[in-house]
């Protein structure tokens, strides 16, 4: 069974919906599925469901939703009760939010990694699953909120990656409709307007990109009394001088820079080994000579040089054979 919670909540099983039931029972299923494979206290469920007007029958209408919710699930999705509480059993993988937010991490680890193809995949996949707002149903409940909220930014977020990876691909021109529809509802949101800014840029209307910069200050100035963020006023100055790292990076730059980044991953791990295997190998063959290079005996002697005091060093013939081919390598000053 897949349980959806990105639009209103619906339970789907084989393909297709059923029946959870009326408000109180989906308001129960929405609060154990926010904390699937956790307890949920019966003193937690009835303060959320019935809140300061908890009636005296309380505790037996949870029953019975609670007996109600196992016919709905069936044998095969366990609602366990544990502790004083119900715990609902599954797998990260049958939640649509679960899975939104693992492919929103895939999507934004391949635009890190400059793959910006892959990252479009993902995010298009995981945005693909939402049906409206955040438990629509339920978002008026007071348990719901903070989840509703959360869900809704990381929402936004992927949008906003997905935004980073068109414009990774060339396709400036097609974003700036939709970037414009999102800063007129997120109109603070400086990430896209910064991203409008770049979109506009690349498609050679320089003075449009530096309107928006524009106005995007001066409602910042004169609404929350602030300036623009750093990366935002860079961006302007990086527009007003053409900066040559604005335009659309080629195919061929993109692999160089990937082939860069895995050879200096390669170089360094090859040098962490090498310098592994040399420390192995000195400690070794220094474990195996019990004297120690007869050199660093000559301490003793460099120790005592204009000194009147001569520490007598413990391997004299060595340190002696040692200073002389020392002193041969070493050549005179003239």
């Amino acid at each position: 069974m897949d349980f959806r919670l990105l639009g209103p909540l619906e339970a789907v099983r084989d393909g297709r919906s059923v029946s959870i039931g009326g408000a109180k029972q989906r308001a129960v299923l929405a609060l154990l599925l926010l904390h699937a494979n956790e307890v949920v206290s019966r003193d937690r469920l009835i303060d959320e469901l019935w809140g300061d007007r908890s009636p005296g029958t309380a505790a037996h209408s949870l029953d019975v939703q609670i007996s109600r919710l196992r016919k709905v699930l069936g044998p095969e999705q366990p609602l366990v009760t544990r502790g004083g509480g119900y715990v609902l059993e599954v797998e990260p993988e049958q939640i649509d939010a679960r899975r939104f937010e693992r492919l929103l991490e895939e999507g934004r680890r391949a635009n890190a990694a400059g793959e910006p193809t892959a990252a479009l995949a993902a995010l298009d996949a995981g945005l693909a699953l939402w049906r409206g707002g955040a438990l629509a149903d339920l978002a008026y409940e007071s348990f719901a909120r903070t989840e509703v909220e959360r869900l809704e930014e990381l929402r936004l977020l992927a949008t906003e990656e997905r935004v980073e990876a068109g414009l990774a691909l060339g396709r400036h021109q097609a974003l700036i409709a939709e970037l414009e529809a999102l800063i007129a509802k997120h109109p603070l949101r400086e990430r896209l307007r910064g991203q409008l800014m770049l979109a506009l840029y690349r498609s050679g209307r320089q003075a449009e990109a530096l309107r928006v910069y524009g106005e995007t200050r001066t409602r910042l100035v004169d609404e929350l009394g602030i300036e623009p963020g750093p990366a935002l006023r860079e961006l302007e100055q990086a527009i007003l001088r053409h900066d040559p790292a604005l335009d659309r990076p080629t195919p061929r730059q993109e692999r160089r820079r990937r082939r860069t980044l895995a050879s200096s991953a390669a170089l360094a791990l090859a040098g962490g080994i090498a310098a592994a295997v040399v420390l192995l190998t000195q400690g070794g063959a220094q474990s195996a000579r019990q004297p120690l290079n007869p050199i660093r005996r000559c301490s003793y002697r460099r120790a005592a040089a204009g000194s009147s005091v001569r520490p007598s060093c413990p391997r004299p013939s060595r340190c002696a054979s040692a200073s002389a081919r020392s002193g041969a390598s070493r050549p005179t000053a003239s």
